[in-house]
This record gives C-alpha cells, structure tokens and sequence, in this order.
C-alpha cells in the first residue's frame, strides 16, 4: 500500500520539488503517493513549509509527522493543533551554504575588504591586517550550522568562541552556555556571528546592554534571525561607532522596507536572505530518509524539542 505524502507548501514549492522528493523516495525504495491534494484522514507524513495554508493539523489523524522545509521553525512549533512529531530542515546542501557565506563575511571584516574595495581613491594604504589568529570570533548558537561555522573558522586559525543554551564540546571551541557564558562571549567578538533560533528567550537578545559587551569596533554578522537584535539599539551602537560595521541577511519584515534606515546606514550591509537556501535534491534527501525511518519504526532524524522551541 502506497505511503501517502501531502506536500504543504506554496505552489511554486511543489514545482520546484516535485522531481527530485519523487526521485529521492524512489531511491528509499519507498512506495509514495505524493500529491499537493490528499483527504486528510488518508495522509502519512505532510511535508510542509510554514507559510503554507495549512495551519489546522485536527484533521490529519493518521499522520505520523510533519517534515518542515526550512530550517526555521519558529513559525510553526506553537502551533496548538500539532500533536505529532515535528522534525526541522538539517540539510548538508543548506549547512555547506551556510558555511560558506559566514566564511566569506568573517574574512571580508577580518581583512578590512571594503577599505581597498571601496576606497579606490589614489592614495596608497599599506597597512596590513592581523592574522587569523589575532582576531576572536564568537559565535552565538551552536546547532547543527553554527557549529559547521565554528569548526570551518577554527580551521582557518581564528580562535572561535561558542555560545549555546546548553553546554556543548566542539574541538578547538571555547564552548560557553548560560547567562554567564553569554556575557563572556560577546566580551571575547571581535566579530560576532548570530546563529541562534528565534524563541522567547532570544528575541532581542542583542540589546543595547548586551552590545555595550562588545569589544569597541566589533564587527556583526547575522544570517540567524532578525528579531535577534534590537534594530533601534544596533543604529545607535553603529553611530556612536562601538559596533563598526553590521552585515546582515535577516530582518523582522522581509522584504527590508524601502525606507528602513539599515539601507543608508554607511556601516550596514544588507543582503536579502540569502546567507542558506534549503536546496531541492538535498533537502529532498533528508525528507525520504525520514519517511523510511518512519515506515520501519525507527525513531525520526531532527526532530524539534517543543519546549526549547527548536
């Protein structure tokens, strides 16, 4: 009997995703019906993006889990109506992107870039910048693409402090949790990378208090969640000049409105959401091991704690 799948998703979703989630369930051998429209009392597993129509979960009574597309889960996670389990994006193709994007902005700041980028002015700057080893990176949020991003700067010499809500030991991490831990962090950032999920005790966790922590002239760079930082309190750290510089990829309304006051700001970078995409082939991969998992019983991959909310 064919295992039943609703695709959740925006319409542009399921074109994009049709082939390979077809592809990559073949390949688990898994015999699928995959539709974007299924009675509800027939559906197995529902593979879902928040933004998607379905928001009552009540009807789907034999469904045994809901595969989120994203990473994020925020938007989902205190849905009241969702009982079974819930697994979150993990994907390699979204971690390798990640990865690479931090990689590139930490060495952008690192190296001082924007100074020979920008200041194509006739006049002849040598000054050479620190070595890796020189500059502290301090990385906020531990998961699955913040430790990908801590082990890839340790490989190139910066010494990487982490931050999470429980302990973690990554080699070559100074591994910090607690309010203490946090406090110790943010000391040690001369740049300072968020990767936190967004949840009630992360929301603004970047407030003016915590960004008078940083070392003068820190650096940030947030491809985490927007409502990690306070937007007033950053602009005012950012005039004062105790935060140098901030790129940021996320923010609390998306697209970034026309008139917000980060696209003038002389020391913000804006980029549009675009630090990681879940890719299709990959993404589509980790969704079909996680249905065969489910068929032979065994427990499912990345599945969300509710009560820390990721």
């Amino acid at each position: 009997m064919p295992v039943n799948i609703l695709f959740a998703a925006r319409a542009d979703q399921w074109r994009i995703y049709e082939a390979p989630l077809t592809k990559a369930l073949s390949e688990q051998g898994i015999d699928a019906t995959l539709s974007t429209d299924l009675a509800p009392e027939d559906v197995d597993y529902i593979i879902y993006a928040p933004d998607s129509a379905v928001q009552d979960f009540t009807p789907y009574t034999r469904a045994k889990a809901v595969l989120n597309l994203w990473a994020g889960v925020e938007n989902i996670v205190g849905n009241s109506t969702l009982r079974i389990p819930l697994a979150r994006m993990v994907d390699h193709g979204l971690t390798q992107g990640m990865v690479e994007w931090v990689t590139g902005h930490v060495l952008r700041h690192h190296l001082g870039m924007d100074r020979h980028i920008l200041g194509q002015d006739g006049q002849w700057r040598a000054d050479a910048p620190p070595l890796a080893s020189d500059r502290r990176v301090t990385v906020l949020g531990l998961g699955a693409l913040g430790e990908a991003c801590a082990r890839m700067l340790v490989r190139l010499g910066f010494p990487v402090t982490g931050w999470s809500r429980r302990p973690k030991d990554i080699p070559g991490v100074s591994c910090l949790s607690g309010d203490a831990g946090l406090q110790a962090a943010l000391k040690a950032a001369d740049i300072l990378v968020l990767l936190l999920p967004l949840t009630d005790e992360t929301g603004n966790l970047l407030n003016a208090d915590a960004l008078a922590l940083l070392p003068e002239g820190a650096v940030i760079v947030n491809p985490g969640r927007g409502p990690l930082i306070d937007d007033d309190a950053l602009i005012t750290a950012l005039d004062r000049g105790h935060v140098a510089h901030a790129t940021l990829d996320v923010f609390r309304v998306e697209p970034l409105p026309a008139d917000h006051p980060f696209w003038a700001h002389p020391q913000v970078t804006v980029t549009p959401h675009i630090a990681s995409e879940t890719r299709p082939e990959t993404a589509a991969q980790v969704i079909a091991d996680n249905v065969r998992h489910g068929e032979a019983g065994e427990p499912f991959l990345h599945l969300v704690d509710r009560e820390s909310g990721y």
